[in-house]
């Protein structure tokens, strides 16, 4: 009889396991994550803002020295004229002094508007979410959206900050 008892309960109590293991609280949306963590000169919303209008510039050709989408970006003048634009916020106009912009972010604490900045000054672009950003990349292109684990973006050495 006792045995019979234990075994009919053995199925409640690992239903109570199962369950208590979704209990746990939800993970918050990654800007909500690190609004905090590290300051930044921009409110979620306009960092958003930021986001979505570099996506939209996505096709707009590239030319060196660029920095409106009538005449073309080079990588420095679309994170120049996205800022500006959207933001108010005047940002250095080269990659190298945009090195040195805003505050260093560790990559699990990225946010959508957070600059990616790559070798000593090369390259930079616009991180868009979801392990991916937006830049002008050369000559004859034009803006594009990439992911950072595409096998030459993840063998460059890249800095992310947030203005």
């Amino acid at each position: 009889m006792q045995l019979r008892q234990n075994l009919c309960l053995f199925p409640l109590a690992a239903a109570l396991l199962v369950l208590g293991g979704c209990a746990s609280p939800p993970r918050a949306p990654e800007a909500n994550n690190i609004a905090s963590a590290v300051p930044s000169r921009l409110s979620v919303d306009q960092a958003n803002d930021v986001t979505l209008y570099a996506l939209s510039l996505v096709g707009t050709p590239y030319r060196y020295g660029g920095n409106t989408p009538d005449g073309g970006f080079d990588c420095s003048g679309l994170i120049g004229y996205v800022y500006q634009s959207r933001a108010g916020l005047r940002l250095p106009r080269t990659v190298v002094q945009l090195q040195g912009e805003g505050q260093a972010v560790p990559r699990d604490q990225l946010r959508t508007g957070d600059l990616v900045v790559f070798g000593r000054g090369t390259h930079a672009g616009i991180y868009v979410g979801e392990g991916r950003f937006v830049h002008a990349p050369s000559t004859g292109g034009e803006v594009r959206l990439d992911p950072l684990d595409t096998r030459y973006w993840a063998s460059q050495k890249v800095a992310f900050r947030r203005p």
